[in-house]
């Protein structure tokens, strides 16, 4: 029933124009700033991840009619890893290469990741946008589609990965109790980090 009502969630709420907050523990649902389109957790930090889009490959990610676009992020569910779509080149919106973003993690055993067929939510997307006719018009490939042009997503804030107890394969946090900060990924075994 839990999965119907999310799924019907989704596809009720298909367009979005506004800023959006999820997991904040204040009474405000305002963002950090003006050029947050969604944000997750609090500033100060938390004990959750968000958990990527998962695929069972590259591949897998485009539809006939639509090609990923650079940006995109998402679990390759056979691989164990968190990928980033990227180009070669400045100014491309077509990806042309895979990051990945689990690279020096053991692979986890084979259970790990596997795609649970029953959850899968199909078709459907939502577009977060502040312009209601390019939220409409939008037809990029994604589940979660953030089209806004001037607006960024910040994702969840914890003090330590550890802090997460029990973590699933796919997860994105943002650490901010080290020094420098870093990027956290999960692939189901270990976590892998990215320094900027």
């Amino acid at each position: 029933m839990k999965n119907y009502i999310i799924a019907l969630s989704l596809l009720v709420s298909g367009n979005i124009s506004s800023q959006i907050t999820v997991g904040k523990s204040s009474a405000t649902s305002a963002p950090a700033s003006a050029s947050v389109s969604i944000e997750f957790g609090d500033a100060t930090g938390g004990v959750r991840g968000i958990v990527l889009p998962w695929a069972t490959s590259e591949n897998a990610v485009a539809t006939a009619t639509t090609a990923p676009i650079t940006g995109t992020l998402f679990f390759d569910s056979l691989a164990k890893k968190v990928k980033f779509g990227s180009s070669a080149t400045s100014n491309a919106t077509a990806v042309s290469q895979w990051v990945d973003l689990s690279a020096g993690a053991f692979l986890p055993v084979s259970t790990v990741g596997v795609a649970d067929a029953n959850a899968e939510v199909g078709t459907a997307k939502t577009v977060i946008s502040a312009d209601a006719a390019s939220a409409a018009a939008n037809t990029t490939n994604g589940i979660l589609v953030l089209a806004d042009t001037n607006k960024a997503m910040v994702l969840p804030r914890v003090n330590s990965y550890a802090d997460i107890v029990n973590p699933s394969p796919g997860m994105i946090v943002y650490v901010t109790g080290t020094t420098p900060q870093q990027l956290a990924v999960y692939n189901g075994r270990e976590w892998s980090f990215w320094r900027p």
